[in-house]
Protein backbone atom coordinates (compact mmCIF):
# COMPACT_ATOMS: atom_id res chain seq x y z
CA UNK A 1 0.00 0.00 0.00
CA UNK A 2 1.27 3.15 -0.58
CA UNK A 3 2.01 5.38 2.07
CA UNK A 4 -0.13 8.13 0.93
CA UNK A 5 -2.75 7.95 -1.81
CA UNK A 6 -5.21 11.07 -2.69
CA UNK A 7 -8.72 9.35 -3.50
CA UNK A 8 -10.47 12.38 -5.84
CA UNK A 9 -8.87 12.18 -9.18
CA UNK A 10 -8.87 15.73 -10.00
CA UNK A 11 -6.84 16.28 -13.08
CA UNK A 12 -5.24 20.05 -11.72
CA UNK A 13 -6.08 19.98 -8.17
CA UNK A 14 -4.82 16.32 -7.79
CA UNK A 15 -1.65 17.76 -8.79
CA UNK A 16 -1.46 20.99 -7.08
CA UNK A 17 -2.54 18.45 -3.60
CA UNK A 18 0.79 15.87 -4.10
CA UNK A 19 2.94 18.94 -3.41
CA UNK A 20 2.10 18.32 0.12
CA UNK A 21 1.26 14.86 -0.38
CA UNK A 22 4.60 12.55 1.58
CA UNK A 23 4.15 9.63 -1.29
CA UNK A 24 7.95 10.33 -1.44
CA UNK A 25 8.58 9.86 2.02
CA UNK A 26 10.18 6.42 2.51
CA UNK A 27 10.54 6.89 6.02
CA UNK A 28 10.84 9.97 7.97
CA UNK A 29 8.28 11.16 10.38
CA UNK A 30 8.11 12.36 14.06
CA UNK A 31 8.16 9.28 16.19
CA UNK A 32 5.39 9.47 18.93
CA UNK A 33 5.14 5.64 20.32
CA UNK A 34 6.83 2.18 20.01
CA UNK A 35 5.35 -1.46 20.40
CA UNK A 36 8.22 -3.04 22.49
CA UNK A 37 8.04 -6.58 24.77
CA UNK A 38 6.01 -5.22 27.67
CA UNK A 39 3.46 -5.28 25.45
CA UNK A 40 3.39 -9.13 26.15
CA UNK A 41 3.29 -11.12 29.78
CA UNK A 42 6.15 -13.32 28.20
CA UNK A 43 8.42 -12.30 25.31
CA UNK A 44 11.56 -13.75 25.55
CA UNK A 45 14.48 -12.02 24.06
CA UNK A 46 17.87 -13.69 22.24
CA UNK A 47 20.25 -11.18 20.01
CA UNK A 48 22.78 -13.34 18.07
CA UNK A 49 25.64 -11.80 16.68
CA UNK A 50 26.93 -13.36 14.22
CA UNK A 51 30.37 -13.70 11.31
CA UNK A 52 30.81 -16.52 9.11
CA UNK A 53 30.46 -19.58 11.40
CA UNK A 54 31.22 -17.72 15.32
CA UNK A 55 28.23 -16.48 17.29
CA UNK A 56 27.81 -14.55 20.59
CA UNK A 57 24.22 -15.38 21.75
CA UNK A 58 23.13 -13.51 24.49
CA UNK A 59 20.22 -14.97 26.68
CA UNK A 60 17.21 -12.30 28.23
CA UNK A 61 15.65 -14.23 30.98
CA UNK A 62 11.63 -14.14 31.53
CA UNK A 63 11.96 -16.00 34.19
CA UNK A 64 8.85 -15.28 36.74
CA UNK A 65 9.22 -16.72 40.50
CA UNK A 66 11.76 -17.37 42.95
CA UNK A 67 15.09 -17.27 41.69
CA UNK A 68 16.13 -20.73 43.96
CA UNK A 69 13.82 -22.27 41.22
CA UNK A 70 15.40 -20.52 38.24
CA UNK A 71 17.30 -23.35 35.50
CA UNK A 72 18.15 -23.32 32.43
CA UNK A 73 18.89 -25.58 29.93
CA UNK A 74 20.12 -24.78 26.22
CA UNK A 75 21.49 -27.55 23.75
CA UNK A 76 24.71 -25.80 22.35
CA UNK A 77 27.07 -27.65 19.53
CA UNK A 78 30.46 -27.61 21.14
CA UNK A 79 31.57 -27.80 24.72
CA UNK A 80 31.56 -24.10 26.19
CA UNK A 81 34.85 -23.16 28.44
CA UNK A 82 34.26 -20.93 31.28
CA UNK A 83 35.79 -17.72 29.41
CA UNK A 84 33.08 -18.38 26.74
CA UNK A 85 30.38 -17.33 29.24
CA UNK A 86 29.43 -14.36 30.81
CA UNK A 87 27.09 -12.19 32.28
CA UNK A 88 25.70 -9.23 30.48
CA UNK A 89 23.57 -6.33 31.87
CA UNK A 90 19.80 -5.99 30.79
CA UNK A 91 19.99 -2.79 29.65
CA UNK A 92 21.70 -4.01 26.53
CA UNK A 93 18.74 -6.37 25.32
CA UNK A 94 16.57 -3.04 26.71
CA UNK A 95 18.06 -0.67 24.05
CA UNK A 96 17.95 -3.40 21.13
CA UNK A 97 14.56 -3.61 21.85
CA UNK A 98 13.64 -0.10 22.13
CA UNK A 99 16.22 0.39 18.75
CA UNK A 100 14.74 -1.90 16.72
CA UNK A 101 10.39 -1.89 18.43
CA UNK A 102 7.62 -0.76 15.81
CA UNK A 103 6.50 2.45 15.39
CA UNK A 104 4.00 4.84 15.30
CA UNK A 105 4.96 8.17 13.51
CA UNK A 106 2.89 11.30 12.66
CA UNK A 107 2.70 13.75 9.61
CA UNK A 108 1.28 17.14 9.52
CA UNK A 109 0.05 18.19 6.49
CA UNK A 110 1.13 21.66 5.21
CA UNK A 111 -0.82 24.48 3.71
CA UNK A 112 -1.91 23.38 -0.04
CA UNK A 113 -2.73 27.41 -0.39
CA UNK A 114 0.85 27.98 0.35
CA UNK A 115 3.71 28.16 -2.40
CA UNK A 116 6.08 24.74 -1.88
CA UNK A 117 9.85 25.33 -3.20
CA UNK A 118 11.57 22.30 -4.12
CA UNK A 119 13.86 22.51 -1.81
CA UNK A 120 11.00 22.94 1.06
CA UNK A 121 10.08 19.23 0.67
CA UNK A 122 11.02 16.42 2.69
CA UNK A 123 13.83 14.18 1.10
CA UNK A 124 13.63 10.37 1.77
CA UNK A 125 15.59 8.50 4.16
CA UNK A 126 18.89 7.58 3.42
CA UNK A 127 19.69 3.61 2.67
CA UNK A 128 20.27 2.68 5.01
CA UNK A 129 35.10 -30.65 43.49
CA UNK A 130 34.51 -31.90 46.26
CA UNK A 131 34.98 -35.67 48.47
CA UNK A 132 32.10 -37.17 46.92
CA UNK A 133 33.53 -36.48 42.97
CA UNK A 134 34.07 -39.96 42.19
CA UNK A 135 30.89 -41.63 43.44
CA UNK A 136 28.86 -38.90 41.73
CA UNK A 137 30.80 -39.39 38.46
CA UNK A 138 29.95 -43.60 38.38
CA UNK A 139 26.49 -42.46 39.10
CA UNK A 140 26.34 -39.42 36.48
CA UNK A 141 28.10 -42.45 34.38
CA UNK A 142 25.08 -44.97 34.57
CA UNK A 143 22.43 -42.61 33.23
CA UNK A 144 24.54 -42.07 30.71
CA UNK A 145 25.49 -38.60 30.98
CA UNK A 146 29.34 -36.62 31.34
CA UNK A 147 30.01 -33.55 33.24
CA UNK A 148 32.51 -32.02 30.43
CA UNK A 149 32.26 -28.73 32.29
CA UNK A 150 31.61 -27.14 35.34
CA UNK A 151 32.19 -23.84 36.62
CA UNK A 152 30.65 -20.48 38.17
CA UNK A 153 30.03 -17.16 36.14
CA UNK A 154 28.45 -14.38 38.16
CA UNK A 155 25.77 -15.20 39.86
CA UNK A 156 25.33 -18.43 38.13
CA UNK A 157 26.29 -22.19 38.21
CA UNK A 158 26.93 -23.73 34.93
CA UNK A 159 27.71 -27.40 33.80
CA UNK A 160 28.04 -28.35 30.82
CA UNK A 161 27.02 -32.04 30.05
CA UNK A 162 27.09 -34.42 27.46
CA UNK A 163 24.22 -37.35 27.48
CA UNK A 164 23.77 -40.58 25.38
CA UNK A 165 19.67 -40.93 26.48
CA UNK A 166 17.29 -38.20 27.53
CA UNK A 167 15.71 -39.80 29.63
CA UNK A 168 19.31 -40.40 31.98
CA UNK A 169 19.84 -36.74 31.34
CA UNK A 170 16.20 -35.93 33.28
CA UNK A 171 16.91 -38.06 35.72
CA UNK A 172 20.03 -35.99 36.39
CA UNK A 173 19.06 -32.98 36.36
CA UNK A 174 16.17 -34.07 38.59
CA UNK A 175 18.64 -35.21 40.79
CA UNK A 176 20.96 -32.52 41.17
CA UNK A 177 18.24 -30.27 42.12
CA UNK A 178 17.48 -28.69 38.54
CA UNK A 179 13.62 -27.74 39.11
CA UNK A 180 12.75 -28.59 35.16
CA UNK A 181 8.83 -29.54 34.22
CA UNK A 182 7.46 -33.12 33.63
CA UNK A 183 8.04 -34.02 30.00
CA UNK A 184 11.68 -32.75 29.00
CA UNK A 185 12.35 -36.42 28.20
CA UNK A 186 10.87 -36.22 24.87
CA UNK A 187 12.16 -32.80 24.05
CA UNK A 188 15.44 -33.40 24.94
CA UNK A 189 15.86 -36.58 22.64
CA UNK A 190 16.51 -34.85 19.31
CA UNK A 191 19.24 -32.75 20.66
CA UNK A 192 20.93 -35.83 22.30
CA UNK A 193 20.28 -37.57 19.16
CA UNK A 194 22.37 -35.40 17.35
CA UNK A 195 25.43 -35.51 19.70
CA UNK A 196 25.08 -31.64 20.85
CA UNK A 197 25.49 -30.21 24.49
CA UNK A 198 23.77 -29.23 27.30
CA UNK A 199 24.51 -25.70 28.80
CA UNK A 200 23.05 -25.97 31.95
CA UNK A 201 22.45 -23.20 34.58
CA UNK A 202 20.74 -22.22 37.91
CA UNK A 203 21.42 -19.65 40.13
CA UNK A 204 24.00 -19.73 43.28
CA UNK A 205 21.85 -17.49 45.72
CA UNK A 206 24.94 -16.70 48.13
CA UNK A 207 26.28 -14.66 45.20
CA UNK A 208 23.30 -13.65 44.04
CA UNK A 209 22.61 -11.71 47.25
CA UNK A 210 25.93 -10.30 47.10
CA UNK A 211 26.03 -9.01 43.59
CA UNK A 212 22.77 -6.23 45.04
CA UNK A 213 21.11 -7.32 41.79
CA UNK A 214 16.91 -7.44 41.88
CA UNK A 215 16.65 -9.64 38.86
CA UNK A 216 18.53 -11.98 36.51
CA UNK A 217 21.04 -10.87 34.32
CA UNK A 218 21.08 -12.15 30.93
CA UNK A 219 23.31 -15.02 30.12
CA UNK A 220 26.07 -14.71 27.08
CA UNK A 221 27.80 -17.56 25.58
CA UNK A 222 30.73 -17.76 22.54
CA UNK A 223 30.86 -20.53 20.50
CA UNK A 224 31.85 -21.26 16.93
CA UNK A 225 30.04 -23.66 14.78
CA UNK A 226 28.24 -23.68 11.48
CA UNK A 227 25.22 -24.45 13.00
CA UNK A 228 22.92 -20.97 13.08
CA UNK A 229 19.92 -22.03 14.46
CA UNK A 230 18.20 -21.61 17.95
CA UNK A 231 16.46 -24.25 19.70
CA UNK A 232 12.75 -23.29 21.04
CA UNK A 233 11.52 -26.63 21.99
CA UNK A 234 12.59 -26.78 25.14
CA UNK A 235 10.54 -23.63 25.83
CA UNK A 236 7.06 -25.38 25.01
CA UNK A 237 7.70 -28.15 28.23
CA UNK A 238 5.37 -26.38 30.47
CA UNK A 239 3.73 -24.10 27.83
CA UNK A 240 -0.13 -23.34 27.94
CA UNK A 241 -0.07 -21.00 25.69
CA UNK A 242 1.27 -19.24 23.10
CA UNK A 243 4.73 -17.79 23.40
CA UNK A 244 6.07 -14.84 21.91
CA UNK A 245 10.37 -14.84 21.16
CA UNK A 246 11.57 -11.42 20.00
CA UNK A 247 15.26 -12.39 18.02
CA UNK A 248 17.98 -9.25 17.38
CA UNK A 249 20.19 -10.72 14.93
CA UNK A 250 23.46 -8.39 14.65
CA UNK A 251 25.48 -9.37 11.51
CA UNK A 252 27.86 -7.41 9.00
CA UNK A 253 26.08 -8.54 5.68
CA UNK A 254 22.33 -7.87 6.00
CA UNK A 255 18.75 -9.20 6.72
CA UNK A 256 18.44 -12.33 8.58
CA UNK A 257 15.88 -14.86 8.15
CA UNK A 258 14.13 -18.16 8.95
CA UNK A 259 14.74 -20.75 6.51
CA UNK A 260 12.65 -23.32 7.80
CA UNK A 261 9.74 -21.42 8.28
CA UNK A 262 8.33 -18.92 5.80
CA UNK A 263 10.08 -15.10 7.05
CA UNK A 264 7.12 -12.40 6.29
CA UNK A 265 7.39 -8.60 6.51
CA UNK A 266 4.91 -7.62 9.16
CA UNK A 267 2.04 -5.04 7.60
CA UNK A 268 3.55 -1.68 7.85
CA UNK A 269 3.42 1.62 6.67
CA UNK A 270 -0.24 1.90 6.79
CA UNK A 271 -2.67 4.99 7.34
CA UNK A 272 -4.87 4.80 10.36
CA UNK A 273 -6.82 6.82 11.89
CA UNK A 274 -5.76 9.59 14.55
CA UNK A 275 -7.43 7.73 18.03
CA UNK A 276 -5.13 5.35 17.89
CA UNK A 277 -2.09 7.36 19.15
CA UNK A 278 -3.87 6.75 22.97
CA UNK A 279 -4.15 2.92 21.52
CA UNK A 280 -1.20 2.21 20.23
CA UNK A 281 0.12 -1.29 22.04
CA UNK A 282 -3.95 -2.67 21.57
CA UNK A 283 -3.62 -1.85 18.43
CA UNK A 284 -0.35 -3.87 17.68
CA UNK A 285 -1.29 -6.48 19.44
CA UNK A 286 -4.78 -7.24 17.71
CA UNK A 287 -2.79 -6.24 14.18
CA UNK A 288 -0.12 -9.00 14.74
CA UNK A 289 -2.32 -11.53 16.22
CA UNK A 290 -4.60 -10.76 13.27
CA UNK A 291 -1.66 -11.10 10.96
CA UNK A 292 -0.28 -13.81 13.03
CA UNK A 293 -3.77 -15.70 12.41
CA UNK A 294 -4.17 -14.81 8.21
CA UNK A 295 -0.26 -16.54 8.32
CA UNK A 296 -1.76 -20.14 9.61
CA UNK A 297 0.52 -19.36 12.76
CA UNK A 298 3.43 -20.73 11.20
CA UNK A 299 5.52 -18.05 10.27
CA UNK A 300 8.62 -15.73 11.25
CA UNK A 301 7.46 -11.87 11.46
CA UNK A 302 10.37 -9.17 10.37
CA UNK A 303 9.70 -6.43 12.19
CA UNK A 304 12.64 -4.13 11.43
CA UNK A 305 15.51 -4.05 8.96
CA UNK A 306 18.11 -1.61 8.94
CA UNK A 307 21.89 -0.97 9.25
CA UNK A 308 22.67 0.21 12.78
CA UNK A 309 24.13 3.38 11.95
CA UNK A 310 21.25 5.25 11.71
CA UNK A 311 17.64 5.51 12.30
CA UNK A 312 14.74 7.02 10.75
CA UNK A 313 12.67 7.68 12.41
CA UNK A 314 14.61 6.94 15.65
CA UNK A 315 12.33 5.28 18.45
CA UNK A 316 15.58 5.13 20.24
CA UNK A 317 19.32 6.51 19.58
CA UNK A 318 21.26 3.99 17.71
CA UNK A 319 23.75 1.86 19.73
CA UNK A 320 27.49 3.12 20.77
CA UNK A 321 30.17 0.75 19.26
CA UNK A 322 30.65 0.18 23.44
CA UNK A 323 26.69 -1.19 23.76
CA UNK A 324 27.63 -3.22 20.28
CA UNK A 325 30.36 -4.88 21.84
CA UNK A 326 28.45 -5.54 24.88
CA UNK A 327 25.55 -6.96 22.79
CA UNK A 328 28.33 -9.48 21.47
CA UNK A 329 29.61 -7.52 18.14
CA UNK A 330 32.99 -8.82 17.90
CA UNK A 331 34.07 -7.29 14.59
CA UNK A 332 34.07 -3.54 14.93
CA UNK A 333 38.14 -2.94 14.96
CA UNK A 334 41.26 -5.26 15.10
CA UNK A 335 41.20 -6.07 18.47
CA UNK A 336 37.74 -7.64 18.35
CA UNK A 337 38.92 -10.96 18.37
CA UNK A 338 40.44 -10.47 22.22
CA UNK A 339 36.42 -9.55 22.95
CA UNK A 340 34.72 -12.76 22.54
CA UNK A 341 36.61 -15.30 24.39
CA UNK A 342 36.20 -18.63 22.40
CA UNK A 343 38.64 -21.67 21.91
CA UNK A 344 42.24 -21.35 20.16
CA UNK A 345 40.95 -22.38 16.84
CA UNK A 346 38.77 -18.51 16.79
CA UNK A 347 40.43 -17.07 13.73
CA UNK A 348 41.03 -13.39 14.02
CA UNK A 349 37.87 -11.61 11.89
CA UNK A 350 38.55 -9.11 9.31
CA UNK A 351 38.23 -5.63 10.45
CA UNK A 352 34.97 -4.59 9.87
CA UNK A 353 32.77 -1.31 10.97
CA UNK A 354 29.23 -2.18 10.17
CA UNK A 355 26.47 -3.74 11.95
CA UNK A 356 23.02 -4.28 10.05
CA UNK A 357 19.99 -5.73 12.88
CA UNK A 358 17.51 -7.55 12.05
CA UNK A 359 14.63 -8.06 14.39
CA UNK A 360 12.37 -11.47 13.83
CA UNK A 361 9.33 -12.30 16.20
CA UNK A 362 7.96 -15.48 16.50
CA UNK A 363 4.79 -16.77 18.20
CA UNK A 364 4.93 -20.46 18.33
CA UNK A 365 3.23 -23.20 19.66
CA UNK A 366 4.23 -27.27 19.76
CA UNK A 367 1.91 -28.17 17.27
CA UNK A 368 2.79 -25.12 14.46
CA UNK A 369 6.54 -24.93 15.48
CA UNK A 370 7.61 -28.47 15.75
CA UNK A 371 11.25 -27.63 14.52
CA UNK A 372 13.98 -25.38 16.49
CA UNK A 373 14.43 -22.24 14.09
CA UNK A 374 17.61 -22.19 11.35
CA UNK A 375 18.81 -19.02 10.20
CA UNK A 376 20.54 -17.57 7.47
CA UNK A 377 22.26 -13.96 6.37
CA UNK A 378 21.46 -12.47 3.22
CA UNK A 379 23.67 -9.82 1.25
CA UNK A 380 19.73 -7.80 1.22
CA UNK A 381 20.35 -4.53 3.35
CA UNK A 382 17.06 -2.85 2.30
CA UNK A 383 15.64 -0.86 5.06
CA UNK A 384 12.12 -1.98 6.62
CA UNK A 385 10.21 -1.39 9.78
CA UNK A 386 7.08 -1.39 11.43
CA UNK A 387 5.50 1.45 10.57
CA UNK A 388 2.09 2.97 11.08
CA UNK A 389 1.67 6.78 10.49
CA UNK A 390 -1.16 9.52 11.77
CA UNK A 391 -1.70 12.12 9.40
CA UNK A 392 -2.50 15.36 10.63
CA UNK A 393 -5.06 17.70 8.53
CA UNK A 394 -4.11 21.08 8.16
CA UNK A 395 -6.28 22.99 10.54
CA UNK A 396 -5.45 26.65 8.98
CA UNK A 397 -8.04 28.70 6.87
CA UNK A 398 -8.38 27.72 3.57
CA UNK A 399 -9.35 29.90 0.30
CA UNK A 400 -7.44 28.86 -2.63
CA UNK A 401 -8.70 26.06 -5.01
CA UNK A 402 -6.24 23.78 -4.01
CA UNK A 403 -7.29 23.90 -0.76
CA UNK A 404 -10.93 23.54 -1.77
CA UNK A 405 -10.01 20.26 -3.13
CA UNK A 406 -8.13 19.49 -0.33
CA UNK A 407 -10.96 19.43 1.68
CA UNK A 408 -12.82 17.88 -0.54
CA UNK A 409 -10.67 14.60 -0.50
CA UNK A 410 -10.54 14.28 3.45
CA UNK A 411 -13.63 12.43 4.05
CA UNK A 412 -12.56 9.46 1.57
CA UNK A 413 -9.08 9.92 3.37
CA UNK A 414 -10.48 8.86 6.94
CA UNK A 415 -12.59 6.27 5.67
CA UNK A 416 -9.77 4.73 3.83
CA UNK A 417 -7.92 4.91 7.87
CA UNK A 418 -10.98 3.55 9.42
CA UNK A 419 -11.14 0.82 6.68
CA UNK A 420 -7.69 0.30 7.16
CA UNK A 421 -8.01 -0.07 10.48
CA UNK A 422 -10.22 -2.30 10.66
CA UNK A 423 -8.66 -4.88 8.27
CA UNK A 424 -5.26 -4.96 10.25
CA UNK A 425 -6.97 -5.63 13.01
CA UNK A 426 -10.60 -6.65 13.01
CA UNK A 427 -12.17 -4.62 14.86
CA UNK A 428 -15.61 -3.20 14.23
CA UNK A 429 -15.88 -1.01 11.52
CA UNK A 430 -18.99 1.09 13.36
CA UNK A 431 -16.98 1.47 17.16
CA UNK A 432 -13.67 2.79 14.95
CA UNK A 433 -15.79 5.70 13.29
CA UNK A 434 -17.28 6.15 16.39
CA UNK A 435 -13.79 6.55 18.24
CA UNK A 436 -12.95 8.94 14.89
CA UNK A 437 -15.81 11.08 14.86
CA UNK A 438 -14.47 11.87 18.88
CA UNK A 439 -11.30 12.60 17.77
CA UNK A 440 -11.79 15.07 14.69
CA UNK A 441 -14.33 16.78 16.72
CA UNK A 442 -11.42 18.06 18.20
CA UNK A 443 -9.91 19.52 15.36
CA UNK A 444 -12.67 22.35 15.56
CA UNK A 445 -13.36 22.30 11.56
CA UNK A 446 -16.92 24.33 10.69
CA UNK A 447 -17.07 21.35 7.72
CA UNK A 448 -16.57 18.38 9.66
CA UNK A 449 -20.30 17.85 9.85
CA UNK A 450 -20.19 17.45 6.58
CA UNK A 451 -17.64 14.98 6.82
CA UNK A 452 -19.01 12.97 9.83
CA UNK A 453 -22.51 13.02 7.53
CA UNK A 454 -20.89 10.89 4.34
CA UNK A 455 -19.14 8.51 6.90
CA UNK A 456 -22.93 8.16 8.69
CA UNK A 457 -21.73 9.70 11.87
CA UNK A 458 -23.38 12.66 12.58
Amino acid sequence: MKFFRLLTPLLLAIVAVLWFAPAAWAFCGFYVAKADTKLYNKASQVAIARDGDRTVLTMANDFQGEVKDFAIVVPVPTVLQKEQVRVAEPKIIERLDAFSAPRLVEYFDSDPCAPVYEYDRPLAAPAPAGSNESARARSDASLGVTIEARFNVGEYDIVILSAKESGGLETWLQRNGYKIPRGAKQLLKPYVRSSMKFFVAKVNLDKFEKSGYQFLRPLQISYQSPRFMLPIRLGMINATTEQDLIVYILSPEGQAEITNYRTVKIPSDANIPLFVKDEFGEFYKSMFQTAYTKEDKKVGFLEYAWDMSNCDPCSADPLSSEELKEAGVFWLDDNSASDVPVSSNFRRPVPRSNVFISRLHVRYTRDKFPEDLIFQQTGNRDSFQGRYVLQHPFQGELKCQAGREYKRSLPKRFEQEAQTLAKLTNWNIQDIRNKMKLSVGNLRFSWWENFLSWVGLY
